[in-house]
């Protein structure tokens, strides 16, 4: 199929960041001026920690969401602390022809700057070089949830603490599911049977998709048993070391994503074209389509799809433990050898605090890292946040594997939408395995 694995990863550029990073480039202005936007040093001696992130500090009279959570916990760090923080970022800086993750590794290699937000690709990677700083003896480690210290942990090392956890589900019109009498999906039979129901009376593609998200769907089938089993541990291990494949628990996902675009349920050729909310954001709010697949930001009336006049649900996706979330980690990391190594970890330590998360949460209506803050979410989530709440989840990203998650799924599931057959995307991973084999050696 002429895939390769890093000119693939260079095709994803920036959007492939999830969760907190992908809402928060969307929000941001790539017209914006450093001059304007960049906190300044007025004098040498102040205490400076420099934070590299995808985009400059909000102005006063910004009204999206994400960014004055973040720039508000920020502000208050500084205060705090009395220091400033000053925003080094990859828009300001104008990297034209490099990722995001590019950028950072190298900036992260070099020592440029202290504080980081990473994608958990580039989690894995410097994690593993040792290039970050073991964050698990802050306060603030102590009650993170255990989804996101699975996530963000290499080599028995915590490198990585989010401001929010990214959980992707099931948007639902349940209007339309009370018209013809059907339950919400819990098994991957259930959803078949509503797709099946809903294209008898009409409804041409019951599963509106996009290309940015749609290996979440694989991921509920894939891994729903491994994260929700009593050996995650030591299956993940066995995957490292290649006693099992990634191959064999990747298959039965992409055979029922196979099978939901041979039967018409999923249109692939749409999908493959369409941007996150944007492609398939339309039809589901014009009621024309029942189902789609996103995330949990997209349902804040202030930063996606809108205010539906419709009853909307979000639920896992099927799965053979139930209605199952894909979590997805941003996280924040330091370099270790950073220049002003201890004001990072106090900075650190201060924005993912349960005082400064529970001011995040409330603004942003997202998932806290921490299992003490509580988000007041809106009816429509509480489904997905119940299965959550009982830790039960599959992770899309995960620094303890060896060979990357997201971007690669997503890579390979877009190959299987252009006509790769399910082996061939088999094989794909297994060349990924084998590579990541070579690397250790």
């Amino acid at each position: 199929m002429g895939w390769n694995r890093r000119a693939g990863l260079q095709r994803l550029a920036v959007g492939c960041l999830a969760g907190l990073m992908a809402c928060m480039m969307a929000a941001c202005s790539a017209g914006s001026g450093m001059e304007e936007n960049l906190m300044k040093n007025d004098s040498d001696e102040k205490r400076i920690v420099n934070l590299f992130g995808p985009m400059e500090k909000s102005q006063p009279n910004k009204t999206n969401i994400a960014r004055t959570a973040f720039d508000q916990t920020i502000g208050k760090a500084e205060e705090e602390l009395g220091l400033t923080v000053e925003y080094r970022t990859y828009t300001a800086e104008n990297y034209q022809e490099r990722t995001y993750d590019e950028v950072t590794l190298d900036r992260v290699r070099n020592n440029m700057d202290d504080l980081y937000l990473l994608n958990p690709d580039t989690v894995m990677a410097l994690g593993a070089e040792g290039k970050l700083l073991d964050l698990s003896g802050l306060e603030s480690a102590k009650n993170l949830r255990d989804v996101v210290k699975i996530a963000n942990t290499v080599n028995g090392k915590l490198v990585g603490i989010p401001q929010e956890v990214a959980a992707y589900g099931l948007f639902i019109n349940k209007d339309m599911f009370d018209k013809y009498h059907l339950s919400l999906p819990e098994t991957p039979e259930d959803l078949l049977e509503c797709c099946r129901v809903f294209q008898e009376n009409g409804i041409e593609t019951p599963i509106g998709a996009n290309r940015w998200w749609l290996e979440t769907f694989v991921f509920a089938q894939a891994y729903a048993d491994l994260y929700n089993g009593d050996n995650t541990e030591a299956e993940i291990e066995a995957l490292n070391k290649g006693e099992s494949k990634y191959s064999d628990y990747m298959r039965p996902g992409f055979e029922y994503l196979q099978k939901l675009m041979d039967l018409g349920y999923i249109d692939a050729e749409k999908a493959i074209t369409y941007e996150a909310i944007e492609g398939e954001g339309p039809d589901f709010m014009a009621q024309k389509t029942p189902i789609v697949m996103a995330y949990w930001g997209a349902a804040n009336a202030e930063t996606a799809y809108g205010e539906p006049d419709f009853n909307m649900q979000v639920i896992g996706f099927p799965s053979s433990h139930g209605p199952m979330p894909v979590v997805s980690v941003t996280g924040y990391g330091i370099s270790a050898g950073a220049e002003h190594v201890e004001d990072a970890k106090d900075v650190l330590d201060y924005i993912v605090s349960e005082e400064s998360l529970q001011l995040y949460a409330d603004t942003n209506k997202v998932i806290s890292p921490s299992k003490n803050v509580k988000v007041d979410c809106i009816p429509a989530l509480k489904p997905l946040n119940d299965r959550i709440e009982e830790n039960i989840y599959v992770l899309g990203s995960n620094a303890g594997m060896k060979v990357e998650q997201w971007g690669n799924t997503c890579l390979i599931v877009r190959e299987l939408m252009q006509g790769a057959t399910v082996d061939e995307c088999m094989e794909m991973f297994d060349k990924l395995q084998e590579e990541s084999l070579q690397e250790a050696e």
